[in-house]
């Protein structure tokens, strides 16, 4: 990784539960992790069960500090972290933050709650890392690392969760994870959050066809992604927070019915990606 560059990679594309089998090799079946690396910096985003295989990668690269963001503290979002190898190496820094249960319970707490009987065998004190625990409240400005600023903003999902907006380098990436639009209106806090992005990660787990029935879950569809980043001037959209009943022939029709929508959009997959030239 160079340190002119940012760089995205999709550990966990997936919504609700991991899945396997023959039918999802190709966008793969684990839950939401995603890696932003900024020049030198790395981010990571929520710790779905693809948090397993970032940290395969993350341990190669011998990093010694990073910083992981939680959108929401919901299963599919979480359950990786237990499993999380660098949190066992006293030789790391971890910064986690999160802010969708500002004045309810604290960053350090949630960690707590994830990592005890009868929910899991070892309490968070098993870890040998240095975790530092950095609560914010929504809507705040994030400064993690020199050069990086984060947006944040509330989305509209069951328990909170916490949209991002990344800059660095003149780059602007957006996670847009678990939000559920109302028909016929534009989020404005979505539309500052993707204001001008080059890349969008949004909620694409139903279709507009199926909302009728889906109303309440939380979720969105690519068909409101596609409105969004075309009024925020956005210029790449990757579908995210797949169903997990979706299989890789219906997403790719799905993938196609979006490009053609939107040039800049496309379904995303494990493992894939993407890298960005440093602009200023």
């Amino acid at each position: 990784m160079v340190d002119d560059a940012l760089q995205v990679r999709f550990w966990g594309v997936r919504g609700s539960i991991p899945v396997c089998g023959p039918e999802f090799l190709r966008f793969g079946g684990n839950t939401a992790c995603v890696e932003m690396r900024c020049g030198r910096h790395t981010l990571l985003f929520d710790a779905g069960s693809g948090l397993r295989s970032a940290s395969k990668a993350l341990r190669r690269a011998k990093l010694t500090e990073l910083d992981l963001f939680f959108t929401h503290c919901h299963y599919d979002h979480i359950l990786g972290f237990p499993y999380f190898a660098l949190l066992y190496d006293e030789n790391i820094r971890i910064s986690v933050w999160s802010g969708h249960l500002a004045g309810r319970m604290t960053t350090v707490q949630m960690l707590e709650e994830f990592m005890r009987s009868p929910w899991f065998p070892a309490r968070l004190d098993v870890c040998r890392a240095n975790l530092i625990s950095c609560d914010f409240t929504s809507g705040e400005v994030l400064h993690p690392r020199d050069g990086i600023t984060i947006r944040t903003g509330s989305l509209n999902h069951p328990d909170g969760c916490i949209g991002y907006r990344v800059e660095w380098g003149g780059r602007v990436m957006a996670l847009i994870s678990d939000t559920e639009h109302e028909p016929g209106k534009l989020d404005p806090i979505v539309l500052d959050l993707i204001r001008d992005a080059d890349l969008v990660i949004y909620d694409c787990t139903y279709t507009e066809e199926e909302m009728p029935r889906r109303y309440g879950f939380g979720h969105s569809t690519w068909q409101q992604g596609v409105k969004l980043c075309k009024a925020a001037g956005a210029r790449g959209l990757a579908l995210f927070h797949h169903d997990p009943t979706r299989t890789d022939a219906e997403l790719e029709v799905l993938e196609r019915n979006a490009s053609g929508a939107f040039a800049g959009a496309f379904a995303a997959r494990d493992g894939q990606t993407l890298e960005f030239a440093r602009l200023s």
